[in-house]
């Protein structure tokens, strides 16, 4: 059985001020394995975003350990590309020089990395908008150009932390299923912290949950749909789709009860 690539171990993490401490994480442990999505779902404010943090390498754990299991064997740490809430794309650059930006940054604006990026402008249906400014796109069309901003560096594993969460329900749907499709394809890993259970079930095949504050994984979900294709519809009329939905209702809600 293949091992986890990355694999938290017993994390701890609790944030201090002058008012006292508030802890966040209490011993979270679980493993991501190459190629897989999990979503991460959780009551809000019960530390997801600060488990990500984590993983990126932007917060230390108190307590705890991240173990490594390359594929090469290597003990580096795998290259993260992190995905934000909102896009925070720059209006002073055109959208090519926005989702250039980090190889710009990291001296990467070589040959081949350019040739991904026009690459990935095409696959994203953002080839011909390439000289326009942000304010000229639709927010799904900025959502695309944010992705493949982190795409360009080449990260092993991809982090989105409610990536789609100021689009409308209807542009949410389409740019979702259509990004993870594509990053499907590249046989990346992903972890997506999301509030939406129904975009859990249709993206991961796994779902995490977690209790609230201080967050501890309260269940591990597998998800297996029987599917007629990969679409997001396909995906939410599953047979199977609704036992899924139920049992991360109850966990969730048994969860609420108890705060």
């Amino acid at each position: 059985m293949a091992h986890p690539i990355i694999e938290l171990k017993g994390i701890h993490y609790s944030y201090h001020s002058m008012h006292g401490e508030t802890k966040a994480l209490k011993d979270v442990s679980f493993g991501v394995k190459e190629g897989e999505f999990v979503a991460i779902v959780g009551p809000s404010g019960c530390g997801k975003s600060t488990l990500l943090s984590i993983i990126a390498g932007l917060l230390r754990p108190e307590e705890g350990t991240i173990v490594v299991n390359n594929p090469d064997g290597s003990l580096r740490y795998p290259r993260v590309g992190y995905m934000l809430q909102r896009d925070h794309l720059f209006e002073w650059r055109t959208v090519y020089q926005n989702v250039t930006l980090g190889l710009e940054i990291n001296h990467m604006m070589t040959k081949e990395r350019l040739s991904y990026v026009d690459q990935l402008l095409h696959d994203y249906g953002l080839e011909q908008f390439r000289d326009k400014r942000p304010s000229e796109l639709s927010g799904g069309m900025k959502q695309r150009a944010a992705l493949i901003r982190t795409l360009a560096l080449g990260p092993q594993l991809l982090l989105l932390d409610e990536p789609f969460s100021a689009l409308d329900y209807q542009t949410r749907l389409l740019v979702s299923a259509d990004i993870c499709r594509l990053i499907r394809q590249t046989k990346k890993t992903m972890i997506i912290i999301t509030h939406d259970l129904s975009e859990a079930i249709s993206l991961a095949d796994r779902v995490i949950i977690l209790s609230a504050r201080p967050a501890t994984v309260k269940k591990e979900l597998p998800i297996r749909l029987t599917l007629p294709d990969d679409s997001l519809l396909a995906a939410r009329h599953a047979p199977e789709f609704q036992d899924y939905f139920s049992q991360l209702w109850e966990v969730l809600t048994d969860e609420a009860d108890q705060i």
